[in-house]
């Protein structure tokens, strides 16, 4: 059992939503991009959100800056999250000015904005679960996207709720979060998105 919770968790990890909510958007809405307009944007988002954290995260165990990569603590956490902020300002940004990709830029203004809520709710002892903090942004996203096109994506969307009972349930059973840490994940990252879309 720890091995499968271990395994939804590694799969399933925060770093990795940004690159699948850009592959969403590039299958679920009706807009026309041609391939290498796809494989621009998808290759900075994957180096931007994916290869970059992941490079900090090796720099900062190498200097013992962090004690492990799952960041257990708020201390360890607060670097990553202010990176990670500002990685996600700069790619929504840069996709902004690209004209062609709008809906997704908000995405990344919207992932900034729960990142900054995190940061912020350390100075109140409060570890929100990154992870749920990740599905339920891509779980906004996409209700976004159905809004947005007038798209019925509602099987999507529920089978994004299932991943997130699978995933919340693998960080409560490795003991990695509190119930309220998760749900304050998941909460989070879904009214990010919607305050993006509606007032950015």
């Amino acid at each position: 059992m720890t091995f499968f919770n271990k395994l939804v968790s590694y799969t399933l990890h925060p770093i990795i939503f940004p690159t699948i909510g850009t592959l969403f958007y590039f299958i679920l809405t009706p807009q026309y991009f041609t391939g290498p307009q796809k494989n621009i944007i998808l290759l900075l988002v994957f180096i931007s959100t994916y290869f970059l954290p992941l490079l900090m995260l090796l720099f900062l165990k190498r200097f013992d800056l962090i004690n492990s990569y799952q960041l257990k603590s708020i201390k360890e956490r607060k670097s990553p999250i202010i990176f990670l902020l500002v990685l996600s300002l700069m790619m929504g940004r840069l996709l902004l000015n690209t004209g062609i990709a709008t809906p997704l830029a908000y995405s990344f203004f919207g992932g900034s904005i729960a990142l900054l809520v995190t940061f912020l709710l350390f100075f109140k002892d409060i570890k929100t679960s990154l992870h749920t903090l990740g599905i339920g942004s891509l779980i906004g996203f996409v209700m976004v996207l159905s809004i947005e096109f007038k798209i019925n994506y509602t099987l999507l969307i529920s089978i994004l709720f299932i991943l997130f009972g699978f995933l919340a349930t693998s960080r409560l059973y490795l003991k990695a979060h509190k119930p309220s840490e998760v749900y304050i994940g998941l909460i989070l990252g879904i009214l990010a998105q919607f305050l993006s879309y509606n007032f950015l």
